[in-house]
């Protein structure tokens, strides 16, 4: 083993071997743990496993980073699959990437019934009045965070901009799927990576390590582990293997309530969802908006925002809002009758998780051999960053979604709009952009102010 000296004087050595139970039992930690969106997520993965762990070193976790961040997907997932993988072979990233998920998923369908069971309770009602002017703040700190990494001087990159402000259009006024934005941001990036390469140099990573931890078990120059190299024959049994795990379920509920049955339409429409998540959950919404709630009508718009609020507030990826909208739309369709409402909405919110994570795992164990070496050459990185460009548009017409809605649903006497309601999404937007308060203390906050408000007969 290595040994380099530390800062304190001390000698450090590489770890030794991590046993698959002890990396097992770190990663079921992590999926109850994981709060604060892909941000928060990747800094306790990065304080874990790089700076005290030490399993992996600050230029091979920002390289694994790095290739999430071209993949459609929630980046955290993949990245703790890709490690997982990276430890224990296929069998560690399944692991990894299913423990991230499997807590926040029954946490939600507990919160989900609570929800459809006691939604009109007044304090329970209270709550989410709180919490809906927090949620259409958290997405402005979104737009926020996500252009002010993409977005430099317009001056800089006035294609980004523009890429932005045409998506904004796009969406909110001319209601463009969502899929043809994300195509045409691409086309947009493979022209531009031609034409002028230079306004999308940069756009879209995590940048280079800087520090040092000391040795690590997979450091900068450990060899590549024989089961990550790229085989042809490697790719195409997962691939296969993937394809088979789509396709039997699908076959399944086809078989049993029919193609156009809501069970069906669900892992058919969020199989197309998992594919189009450049950006993270904030960049899909949207599309789960046109689709879940005007398409197919599995929920109202209200319910999504309430659904949103469930998700900012568990562990686990944000995405999984969708197990929100599988278990009320199971719930409202009466999948398996009237008789078993709970077990319907269950079953809807888990056929929603089974497919919109599938892809993620197949890019991770199929694709990482193959495009890591990919990374850091601009004419694969630019496509994604003119998608994330297109992204803070998208997601700027989400938040002007949220702030029309909660300032329409309750209307303040005499006024055409919820003046509190909109009060409280401005103190919530001052306290996260100004104050850089947490999301969590934030959410509850609202949710008190909300719930005294309305016992006291103030909204």
């Amino acid at each position: 083993m290595s040994a380099v000296p530390a800062d304190r004087g001390e000698t450090l050595e590489a770890p030794s071997r991590v046993p698959f139970g002890e990396a097992l039992r770190f990663w079921l930690k992590l999926g109850f743990i994981s709060f604060g969106g892909p941000a928060g997520q990747i800094a306790i993965m990065h304080r874990e496993l790089v700076e005290q762990k030490r399993w992996i070193s600050e230029r091979r976790f920002l390289h694994a980073l790095n290739y999430c961040m071209l993949l459609p997907g929630p980046e955290a997932q993949q990245l703790a699959t890709y490690i997982g993988w990276l430890m224990h072979r296929t069998l560690g990233g399944v692991v990894a990437g299913a423990l991230f998920v499997l807590p926040s998923l029954f946490i939600l369908v507990a919160l989900s019934w609570v929800y459809v069971s006691f939604g009109d309770v007044g304090w329970v009602a209270g709550l989410f009045y709180g919490i809906k002017p927090a949620v259409a703040a958290i997405v402005l700190q979104a737009v926020w965070r996500i252009g002010s990494r993409t977005l430099r001087s317009p001056r800089q990159v006035p294609l980004l901009w523009a890429t932005a402000l045409a998506s904004f259009v796009a969406i909110a006024f001319l209601h463009v799927p969502f899929p043809l934005v994300v195509v045409a941001a691409a086309l947009i990036g493979v022209v531009g990576a031609r034409v002028v390469p230079a306004q999308f140099a940069g756009g879209g990573g995590h940048g280079a390590a800087q520090k040092s931890y000391g040795p690590a078990l997979i450091d900068d120059h450990t060899p590549t582990p024989p089961h990550a190299l790229f085989r042809r024959s490697r790719l195409a049994a997962v691939v296969g293997v993937g394809a088979l795990l789509w396709i039997a379920p699908m076959a399944l509920l086809a078989a049993v309530q029919g193609w156009h049955g809501t069970l069906a339409q669900m892992g058919w429409f969020f199989t197309k969802a998992a594919l189009l998540t450049f950006g993270g959950a904030y960049a899909v919404l949207p599309y789960v908006y046109q689709g879940a709630v005007e398409q197919f009508q599995w929920l109202t718009g209200t319910q999504m925002i309430d659904g949103l609020a469930l998700g900012e507030t568990t562990p686990g990826p944000l995405i999984m809002v969708v197990a929100f909208v599988g278990f009320v739309g199971g719930w409202t369709r009466q999948v398996l009758g009237p008789d078993a409402l709970f077990l319907g909405g269950a079953l809807a919110a888990t056929v929603v998780t089974w497919f919109t994570f599938l892809p993620s795992f197949l890019f991770i164990l199929a694709g990482g051999p193959l495009v890591e070496s990919t990374h850091g050459q601009v004419r694969f990185t630019a496509p994604l960053t003119a998608i994330t460009a297109a992204v803070v548009g998208v997601i700027g017409s989400l938040g002007l979604f949220f702030l029309v809605h909660i300032a329409r649903e309750h209307p303040t006497p005499g006024m055409p709009v919820d003046l509190v309601s909109l009060a409280i999404a401005a103190a919530a937007a001052v306290a996260l952009l100004r104050f850089k308060a947490g999301v969590i203390p934030v959410i509850a906050a609202c949710a008190v102010t909300g719930m005294l408000l309305r016992l006291a007969g103030i909204s």
